[in-house]
């Protein structure tokens, strides 16, 4: 191939990579970058690390094969280009501190985001084939053995958090990450976003678990929201069972006081806005449910993820951890 070819090859590259960006943005996504499809070798050394320290809990799918979650082409053998996006899902509520009722994480306040994100993926895949017929690809959002975070870092959609999130400088840390692999030479982006976290340590500070064990390193075993949701032990473990601090369905705490997520900004995806008591729900309604009762009320919510028992498990520790009120003015 001649000097020239490979100019013409490159420009046309890069003119798809636009045209495949401008798209993404008009299915709603509010950043996006595309990288090569590769093995991940430094973020798989970090992520066997982390299984080693039993850091994962009781998620033993994350335990099952490391190689292939930091490699896409064992996930789509094809794959030569990975577009990665987000989506911001903040939407300007606020919870309450009533005992009577269990916090909600924000993520879960409106419509599963793997179908509001995965709807939007297919859309644009859909259009790509439609433009370019040789084009195949593959949607993943949080289901497929893929390491969302480290590939959003890497399409330089934001830095890696402290507290283990993507920070976005726009958006702060309030978006779902989603990919796209495609078997489709693309041009990449190389730019990576500078770590802004600095000397703040306020996540840490924060987590009434201590679960964010060091800069950048998250031990779920104490997470208030990998055990409110995750795992599936008849009981909280007794020292998350303590500190649970209303929450009934994950934690916001590390990013509710993140500088960075006082950058906020409301999205303009509408499916995200919260549904009837899901910024918070009532305790005593939660441990009355059937299961009809619940398949109805969370359907097509995230808040399935938890299960019906785990749910009640942890209305029923929250109200057992409440503060009782003090009568002895009444005995007077």
């Amino acid at each position: 191939m001649t000097a020239h070819d490979n100019a013409q090859t490159t420009q046309h590259r890069a003119e798809v990579s636009a045209r495949i960006k401008e798209r993404a943005r008009a299915e709603g996504f509010h950043k996006v970058g595309i990288v090569r499809a590769e093995a991940l070798d430094v973020e798989r050394t970090r992520l066997e690390e982390w299984l080693q320290r039993g850091y994962h809990g009781a998620m033993q799918w994350l335990a099952r094969d490391p190689v292939q979650r930091t490699d896409p082409r064992l996930v789509m053998p094809q794959a030569r280009s990975i577009v990665v996006v987000a989506l911001n899902y903040y939407t300007p509520h606020e919870h309450t501190n009533d005992n009577a009722t269990g916090k909600i994480s924000r993520y879960a306040w409106g419509d599963d985001y793997h179908e509001v994100v995965g709807d939007k993926l297919k859309s644009l895949l859909a259009w790509i084939k439609e433009q370019w017929p040789e084009a195949e690809g593959k949607t993943c959002v949080d289901i497929q053995p893929m390491l969302d975070k480290a590939w959003a870092v890497r399409a330089g959609l934001g830095w890696l958090g402290k507290h283990t999130n993507l920070i976005t400088r726009e958006y702060g840390s309030w978006v779902f990450i989603g990919e796209l692999l495609l078997n489709l030479e693309l041009a990449y982006d190389s730019e990576p976003v500078e770590d802004h976290c600095g000397t703040c340590t306020l996540c840490i500070d924060a987590c009434p678990t201590q679960a964010i064990t060091e800069p950048y390193v998250l031990d779920s075993n104490r997470c208030i929201s990998y055990a409110t949701i995750e795992l599936r032990a008849d009981e909280l473990p007794a020292e998350v069972a303590a500190n649970l601090d209303g929450w009934l369905y994950g934690c916001d705490i590390c990013q509710d006081v993140c500088p960075w997520n006082h950058f906020a900004q409301p999205t303009d995806e509408a499916r995200f806005e919260p549904r009837p008591e899901m910024v918070a729900a009532n305790l005593e309604t939660i441990l009355a449910l059937t299961p009809e009762a619940y398949a109805a009320r969370f359907r097509r919510s995230a808040i399935k993820r938890a299960k019906l028992a785990g749910l009640k498990r942890n209305a029923r520790t929250l109200l057992d951890h409440t503060p009782k009120k003090d009568n002895a003015d009444e005995a007077d």
